[in-house]
């Protein structure tokens, strides 16, 4: 019998909530799904995320850096280039960024759809 326990499912110790808390926000997926093709400077992932400031862009890709899904290569040159790249175990996670892209495309309208109803609803209920 082991004396390792995991933590409760969802708890908050739990792998899952740390994980979704850094990947679950507004940026990250985005920021990672630009990447997945090839390694971008700052301004063409910038373009890529077309409504990220400068600063959630930056502030983005050090917290992807920090847990080990991007690395930031500097090129030594006037005005030194910087190029982001996903690293393997940022690559391991598009598939399941592919699989909610699909997801998400597949049941849009009927989300906005119930997004539309519940709001019709909510406002002869008031």
């Amino acid at each position: 019998m082991s004396l390792h326990r995991s933590p409760a499912p969802y708890a908050a110790q739990c792998p899952v909530r740390d994980v979704l808390d850094r990947l679950g926000d507004r940026w990250s997926t985005l920021v990672l799904q630009a990447l997945k093709e090839a390694p971008l400077r700052f301004s063409a992932l910038q373009r890529q995320v077309d409504d990220v400031s400068k600063r959630m862009l930056a502030k983005t890709l050090r917290t992807l850096e920090e847990d080990g899904l991007v690395t930031r290569t500097v090129f030594p040159s006037k005005p030194p280039a910087v190029e982001y790249a996903l690293t393997p175990l940022g690559r391991s996670f598009v598939p399941q960024i592919e699989a909610l892209v699909q997801w998400a495309t597949a049941h849009h309208d009927n989300i906005r759809a119930a997004r539309a109803a519940y709001r019709a609803s909510e406002s002869t209920a008031a």
